[in-house]
């Protein structure tokens, strides 16, 4: 059905009938399929849905940023109330106007900052650029502009921020530039694309409030893109569902929450962990819908969460002082003892200017058969730990010791040998594969290095064997990285560091830039493997629900030193130190409560509840 323009002063951007294709060697695949909806002016609208939805390629045919080689609007209207020319459609603008448009009327935010900004200019030149094009300042005051933004942005220390380059930054740094850039030239639409995706959950609530906060100051509409349910509830005040490139939800936020319509969204709002309940398995999208032989979304009606996997915090707490008394009265199979690491910055002439303690006096155990969750901001030292206790990173002082063998000085030839016994799963599965080499060979290479079988065909076989056992099939095999999904890289690496039977394995930050509906098929896939064959996990994450899911027992990191070590749930319940209950209360939970707060802060746009 064909939905027309309705021109309205409150109405900024409306979309009408869009349909976006991109030409592959074989076929035309659409990406966005006949998607319609407005922004008013001052409001934010959230567009969730998985990767491959259309949330991203609806949001860059707004903003003329497509391929146009491989891609091109084939249908639809995007009409843009701009406050200098009037109704226009940016589906036919000529380029011209567009870049008049772009930055200064439109502006967006990319979901991977270091690749958003240009790695040989200083970040303050690259945002008195874009002043410099759209208004008529000198560099001047164009500097001045840009320091204050960078003091609204809360950036440390802007001078420096304005002097250094991308690289010189951290994450949560180059996003906040990034949305500086963005705001320069008050723009009146502002898209947010996965702008806190694989951020710490203490930089991505900073950064919440600080769109929140210009939003309110300039009057700006959001479309704010995410995969992440949680974050909607605290930003959004309508919700668009996408799935597979069309819209099967489109209702206010309070509704979306309270009242889902579409087995879709029911499943997004299941598929992220808890704080407030236990489950044995997280439910994932297959439990509440599937699709039929016509293409046809078919709901589950029979699926429970609660049926079968929940567990009571009574129980749990049972079930944990069973699993105490089975594995740790045994020896620990890690001993860590005052571990040290440390980094040394020098200045051009070679000479020490500071020395960065990564890991400072850190002890603990890892006892056979358990899941330690290690959690902590960016910067705290977590992965610098895993690292070290893998040999990938040399420890400046301290012990380690495995099975009672103390590992700290192995040689190189030592380490090689000792690398069948622990594995890692990196957070990047794409980079952490070959991309010349298929997932067939990458998965039967650690068998050839350490000599796990003698022939080819039977590491063939075991490749298989084990493409099966993390969810795939053999008709992957010769296939190569880029041409799966993120989900189905990430069971690849799984697939890789299964191949030399590891006893021990530390997944660092491996689910942290997942959809949260593959995030929880690859968590329930490491809970079941670690059932099968009995690993011991450190499993490393700045998302402390995730770990809490994940983890027997957890310990908080913070400038390289421990806040607290315990049982994962008694840390949640009872956490002892101010550090802790910063990273617990920066959680995005999706809480009905939450939404109403927000609602109640907007009622301009939605009738308060409750």
């Amino acid at each position: 059905m064909k939905i027309t323009l309705e021109r309205n002063d409150n109405i900024l951007l409306s979309i009408r009938n869009l349909t976006t294709v991109f030409n592959t060697d074989d076929n035309e695949v659409v990406a966005v399929e006949n998607v319609s909806f407005d922004i008013r002016k001052g409001e934010t609208v959230g567009i969730v849905g998985e990767s491959g939805s259309g949330k991203s390629v609806t949001s860059l045919s707004v903003m003329h940023l497509l391929p146009r080689k491989i891609s091109n609007i084939v249908s639809g209207e995007i009409w843009f109330n701009s406050p200098k020319y009037g109704w226009i459609d940016l589906a036919k603008t000529e380029e011209k106007l567009f870049r008049k448009i772009r930055g200064k009327e439109i502006s967006m935010i990319f979901q991977e900052p270091l690749t958003s900004l240009n790695p040989v200019f200083r970040c303050g030149e690259q945002l008195t650029e874009a002043i410099l094009l759209h208004s008529n300042f000198n560099k001047k005051v164009s500097r001045e502009m840009v320091l204050e933004l960078f003091r609204i942005v809360q950036l440390p220390n802007p001078e420096r921020i304005f002097r250094a380059y991308p690289h010189e930054l951290s994450g949560g740094q180059k996003q906040r530039v990034m949305i500086a850039m963005s705001m320069i030239c008050n723009p009146s639409l502002l898209i947010a694309d996965e702008p806190t995706t694989a951020l710490d959950v203490t930089v991505q609530k900073s950064i919440l409030e600080l769109m929140k906060q210009l939003r309110n100051d300039i009057e700006t509409s959001i479309i704010f893109i995410t995969h992440d349910l949680g974050v909607v509830a605290d930003i959004a005040d309508r919700v668009i569902v996408m799935y597979k490139g069309k819209i099967v939800e489109h209702d206010h936020v309070w509704e979306i929450f309270s009242n889902p319509k579409h087995p879709y969204t029911k499943g997004l709002l299941a598929c992220r962990p808890s704080l407030e309940m236990k489950l044995k398995k997280l439910p994932t999208i297959v439990d509440f819908m599937y699709v039929d032989e016509n293409n046809e979304i078919v709901e589950k009606q029979d699926f429970d969460v609660m049926s079968g996997d929940f567990i009571s915090l009574a129980t749990e707490k049972i079930k944990l002082e069973e699993r105490k008394s089975e594995i740790y009265k045994q020896n620990p199979l890690f001993e860590i003892h005052n571990l040290e690491v440390h980094y040394q910055t020098v200045n051009r002439i070679g000479q020490v200017k500071n020395v960065i303690r990564a890991v400072d006096n850190i002890s603990f155990d890892v006892y056979k058969g358990e899941t330690l969750g290690l959690v902590g901001e960016s910067g705290c030292g977590k992965t610098t730990l895993g690292r070290t206790i893998l040999g990938l990173q040399k420890a400046t002082s301290g012990k380690i010791s495995y099975n009672g063998q103390d590992i700290t000085n192995l040689t190189s030839r030592e380490w090689r040998e000792f690398r069948k016994e622990i594995q890692i799963i990196f957070q990047d599965p794409y980079s952490s594969l070959n991309p010349r080499k298929t997932i067939g060979s990458a998965i039967i290479e650690p068998m050839k290095v350490h000599g796990i079988f003698k022939t080819y065909e039977e590491c063939q076989v075991r490749a298989l064997e084990l493409l099966e056992k993390v969810g795939l099939n053999y008709n992957h095999f010769n296939r190569f990285p880029h041409e799966f999904s993120g989900g189905q890289r990430q069971r690849v690496c799984i697939a890789r560091a299964l191949a030399v039977n590891p006893n021990f394995i530390v997944c660092d930050e491996s689910v942290s830039a997942l959809d949260v509906s593959v995030q929880a098929q690859v968590l329930n896939l490491l809970n079941d493997l670690k059932n099968e064959f009995g690993f011991t996990y450190i499993f490393i994450s700045h998302d402390l629900s995730v770990v809490k899911f994940m983890s027997d027992r957890m310990l908080v990191m913070n400038n390289g030193k421990i806040e607290e070590m315990g049982e994962a749930q008694e840390i949640y319940e009872n956490p002892k130190t101010e550090y802790t209950k910063k990273l617990i209360e920066a959680i995005p939970q999706g809480r009905l409560e939450d939404v109403r707060r927000n609602m109640n802060k907007r009622p301009q746009f939605q009738k308060p509840v409750g």
